[in-house]
């Protein structure tokens, strides 16, 4: 891959004043043959086998780092779900799989490990169902470790079964970490279509589809997106959306650039690229701000919904261009506590749950880093859920929840969680319920365009 020096000094302009950053990279490794009936001794086997594939992966990292001159925010790794592992043992709680995790994590010293996950969206298997009530104890006991469940598929329809039960585990979870320097739910992602190759926590984790060990890369550019919007100021939208998508041609070509150089010298496969615009508490680093850039008075106003459209599918048609290997979820994230621009969206009274749904239709995720009413019923928790894993269903794409009860906390207060997760306003939520609807369990079958054999 060769570069020309306008393009070298370009790299370096974004770097410098335009805060892009390859946002992480992720050593994907497959723990199915650490399982063993013995629960002691897949642990062991779990430890040995990761502290042996990421024993380098911080230094190497560090490494490209200091030599290509390309900040990399996080390092991470991302492991088979824990409950497709763990099932084989005798262990009433796996609890003890996730301290495990933890473990590594602070040895190896990467940011974040995910996988401490479940896969149920057509049923839940007895393992299943140890791991996702073990999820309140494992998250509050542990500082590093992630947690996912997806509870629907295009192909499967959604496990109402598991909707209703993780709206209860997201309760509990809130409550038993309330004290923790980190609420546990902000660890914990509820999926519908979770992709198996995602770099980005908290829902990493690494598919059983995947190989032994992969590297994936996490690319952010929210500043340098912003930067490129600015430039065409006043034009038409079909000249920025060209210039968004030249922008995200050159982002691309630099997380491919970190990729297969991690992947070279770790002697691991390059997995996947993921182009999703990935914001922080920064200023500057906002997709709120984008979004107003392009001619929004404030986020969430009507119009925004057409705006992420525009920006997401630009994004990825840019990504594409540059890279045969884009995965994950690649598109825009719109976390609340996480996007600053987001955060101020919410304090004006801009946008609201009901809009950042809306808005989750067209952009690469779904309900992200909310802060919620602390007595929020786990009922509605699950019917929120319900609705997002709806519109990731029928439009075939993934849709995810992370929402934090806010114990003691009501809306319009502020939540701190610290870091890149940032903090944010505690968002109103209806107090129109649907208790019936969730009571039912069950499942909401597939629908008809999933029958495409």
């Amino acid at each position: 891959m060769l570069f020309t020096p306008v393009e070298i000094q370009e790299t370096v302009n974004m770097f410098m004043q335009q805060k892009l950053d390859v946002r992480c990279i992720t050593m994907g490794i497959s723990l199915l043959d650490c399982a063993d009936s013995d629960a002691k001794k897949a642990n062991q086997k779990i430890y040995d086998k990761i502290m042996k594939k990421a024993g380098n992966l911080v230094k190497t990292g560090q490494d490209i780092e200091k030599e290509f001159g390309i900040p990399i925010i996080n390092k991470r790794v991302s492991v088979t779900p824990i409950s497709l592992v763990a099932g084989a043992s005798n262990a009433t709680s796996y609890v003890e799989y996730c301290r495990t995790l933890d473990k590594c994590a602070k040895e190896l010293g990467v940011n974040f490990i995910g996988g401490f996950s479940a896969l149920v969206q057509k049923g839940i298997t007895p393992a299943d169902r140890i791991l996702i009530e073990s999820i309140p104890e494992a998250l509050a006991t542990t500082d590093f470790v992630c947690s996912s469940v997806n509870v629907g598929s295009t192909k499967s329809g959604i496990n109402m079964d598991a909707v209703k039960l993780m709206g209860e585990i997201i309760k509990k979870t809130a409550e038993e970490s309330k004290d923790c320097a980190v609420n546990g739910c902000s660890k914990l992602v509820v999926f519908c279509n979770a992709p198996e190759d995602n770099p980005f926590m908290a829902g990493a984790f690494h598919g059983p589809g995947e190989g032994d060990a992969v590297i994936n890369v996490g690319v952010s550019g929210p500043g340098v997106i912003l930067a490129a919007a600015k430039d065409y100021k006043g034009r038409p939208i079909n000249e920025l959306a060209e210039g968004i998508k030249k922008m995200a041609f050159k982002i691309t070509r630099l997380g491919q650039l970190v990729g297969t150089e991690a992947a070279k010298r770790l002697g691991v496969d390059f997995g996947i690229l993921d182009l999703s615009l990935a914001p922080t508490p920064e200023v500057g680093d906002s997709v709120a701000r984008i979004l107003e850039e392009i001619g929004l008075e404030g986020t969430g106003c009507p119009g925004t919904t057409a705006a992420l459209a525009m920006l997401t599918d630009m994004v990825k048609k840019g990504g594409v261009m540059a890279s045969t290997s884009v995965g994950g979820l690649s598109g825009a994230f719109i976390p609340v506590s996480e996007d600053e621009g987001m955060i101020n969206a919410v304090k004006q009274n801009s946008i609201c749950l009901e809009k950042l749904e809306a808005m989750t239709t067209v952009c690469s995720v779904g309900l992200d880093m909310i802060a919620i009413p602390g007595d929020t019923p786990a009922t509605t928790i699950s019917r929120i859920m319900a609705d997002e894993f709806a519109i990731g269903m029928v439009n075939s794409k993934t849709t995810a929840v992370r929402l934090i009860p806010a114990p003691g906390k009501k809306a319009g207060e502020w939540i701190e969680f610290g870091g890149l997760l940032g903090g944010c306003p505690v968002m109103p939520v209806s107090k129109f319920g649907c208790a019936d609807f969730i009571n039912r369990g069950g499942r909401i079958p597939a629908p008809i365009h999933s029958f495409r054999n």
